[in-house]
């Protein structure tokens, strides 16, 4: 889908705030309601917009703890990186995991309500998944950047 500089704008306001109306998003874009519904809706029909959530907050929730863990498998078993996606599809603490390049394998996003959750979810189940050779775990002090998956469509401008 080709998108123009109306789409760009539709992208980084709903990017911004998901929860717009379509009236309050039009006026913000300047286009009529109608007009705006037919390209969000194109936009959603191409994949361009994925999905629509509530971003919550983990600390009044209770997650006091988020770490970053660096994760190295042993390459020379039969079907690791399988077994290992597997493995942490099961936990929903594992908030974020990707492949990486360098000493590790993957780098997991961790969240637990504290650090003893965070240790004996390492020690119980992390650990425990077949393959696993190395874990290195650093916690989170304070973020001091979260744009929350956002992409930096500014740039577009």
């Amino acid at each position: 889908m080709q998108i123009d500089a109306t789409d760009q704008r539709i992208l980084y306001r709903l990017q911004e705030n998901g929860h717009l109306s379509n009236q309050d998003l039009a006026e913000q874009v300047a286009l009529s309601p109608s007009a705006c519904l037919r390209r969000v809706r194109a936009l959603e029909e191409s994949g361009l917009i994925r999905n629509y959530r509530a971003v919550l907050d983990a600390e009044k929730l209770g997650f006091e703890l988020e770490a970053i863990v660096h994760v190295s498998l042993d390459q020379s078993r039969p079907g690791w990186h399988e077994e290992f996606l597997a493995g942490i599809a099961l936990h929903d603490e594992i908030t974020e995991a990707s492949i990486v390049t360098g000493a590790s394998n993957y780098i997991l996003t961790v969240c637990t309500r504290n650090l003893k959750a965070f240790s004996q979810f390492v020690e119980d189940k992390l650990s425990k998944i077949p393959g696993v050779r190395n874990l290195s775990s650093h916690i989170v002090m304070r973020k001091v950047k979260n744009r929350g998956g956002m992409l930096p469509l500014a740039s577009w401008r």
